[in-house]
């Protein structure tokens, strides 16, 4: 063990160091790292159910009947979900490529460093 003092992240000296430690209790049976991974992607969805109620101002549900939030709620996740294919086809048609023609085939070139350029590859391959 070194003898040089411990500093935390605003410079204060600290006599032992920082010890940080995640706890979970849980009744899953599953691997350790498997309930880590479960609680990020909890994480996850949680961060989907906020956009959710923001964007589309779903903060409330309209009625006191069930069926009737039922109904409200999946009209609401059918246009989230809309919105975002909406941005994924509109990042596509704006992707950047250059267009060479060369012994009698038409070839697209894209930046190095595309971040689009898998998907568009994908879907090339899906339908091609």
């Amino acid at each position: 063990m070194s003898s040089a003092p411990a500093i935390d992240r605003e410079g204060q000296m600290l006599l032992f160091p920082e010890i940080e430690v995640n706890v979970y209790w849980t009744s899953l049976t599953c691997s350790p790292w498997r309930v880590i991974e479960l609680y990020r992607d909890h994480g996850t969805s949680e961060q989907f159910h906020s956009e959710l109620k923001t964007d589309l101002d779903l903060e409330r549900l309209p009625a006191g009947k069930f069926d009737t939030n039922d109904l409200v709620l999946h009209a609401g996740v059918f246009a989230y979900n809309l919105l975002r294919i909406r941005t994924v086809i509109q990042n596509i048609v704006y992707i950047a490529a250059r267009v060479s023609r060369h012994a009698r085939q038409t070839i697209f070139n894209f930046g190095r460093y595309s971040p689009w350029f898998q998907t568009v590859r994908r879907v090339y391959q899906a339908f091609a």
